[in-house]
This record gives structure tokens, C-alpha cells and sequence, in this order.
């Protein structure tokens, strides 16, 4: 996979590239509604996308919540790219952009179903299931070990 691409996108040139990924498999897969999917916050976040072969099949958002917390949002991935460790070079991706901001803490609600993805990251799961978007989801956590020597 060697013609895998991932970077930061250039918001809001490349919105319409993610957009399009999300509508694919949020909206249209699994049925969530467009008004939840596009909550107005994309504006506010930063975003990622992978290119495969110089196609747009991947992404997903950060938003930081404070200094000390950002949330990975909207991992999507599109299914026809699915199976190559795509969704996961994406989240490692977004975790070293995170990291390189010194934010120590990651928050994300993963979807049930593929929260193993997640916790070969280090992430830990916490609480209940819930439903967001008329999907299980759980919240999981990771803390980064970033020590600043400072």
C-alpha cells in the first residue's frame, strides 16, 4: 500500500472529498441522519483524509476540547478500501498530530462493533454502551505518555 496517502486536509478545499466519504458510509450504510452527521462543527475541527491511489477514500475530524483534551470523530473509511489497515493508519495519523500539539488526553465515542480497532491503540474503554445516531456506541480513552522534559 505504498500509494497510501494521509495528511491534514486543506479545509475547506478538500471538504467536499470528505464530505463525500462520510455521506458513502454514514448516511448511506448505516442510515444516520444528515443533520447529526454534519453538526455544524466541522468548521471548528481539523480534519484528515487518505488518499489511495490518489483517491479519496478516508478520513476523520479533531476537535480539541480544551488544552489538555482533543476527540477523534467521524472515522470513515470507504468500503470499498476497507481491509488494508486504512481506518487505523488514519488514527495513528491523527494521534501524532494531537501529540504534536502536546495535548495529552484523547477522547473518542467508538461504535461498538469495532472498538477492538481502538483498543490496539491504547485506548480503554469506559462506562456503558450507549446510543448516538441510533448506534451503539462507547466511550474510550487514552492518555498519552508524553512527558515533556521541560
Amino acid at each position: 500500500m505504498s500509494n497510501l496517502v494521509i495528511k491534514v486536509a486543506d479545509f475547506p478545499e478538500e471538504f467536499p472529498a470528505i464530505a463525500a466519504i462520510r455521506k458513502s458510509v454514514f448516511q448511506e450504510e448505516q442510515g444516520v441522519n444528515p443533520a447529526l452527521e454534519f453538526d455544524g462543527k466541522d468548521e471548528i475541527s481539523q480534519h484528515l483524509i487518505a488518499y489511495l491511489d490518489q483517491k479519496a477514500v478516508g478520513t476523520t475530524r479533531i476537535r480539541y476540547l480544551d488544552d489538555k483534551t482533543a476527540k477523534i470523530e467521524r472515522l470513515a473509511v470507504l468500503s470499498t478500501a476497507r481491509g488494508q489497515g486504512i481506518g487505523k493508519k488514519i488514527m495513528i495519523k491523527a494521534l501524532e498530530v494531537i501529540a504534536n500539539k502536546n495535548i495529552p488526553e484523547v477522547v473518542i465515542h467508538a461504535q461498538e462493533y469495532i472498538k477492538v480497532l481502538y483498543q490496539k491503540l491504547d485506548f480503554v474503554e469506559e462506562g456503558q454502551i450507549f446510543e448516538e445516531a441510533g448506534i451503539p456506541h462507547v466511550i474510550m480513552r487514552k492518555i498519552s505518555t508524553y512527558r515533556s522534559m521541560i
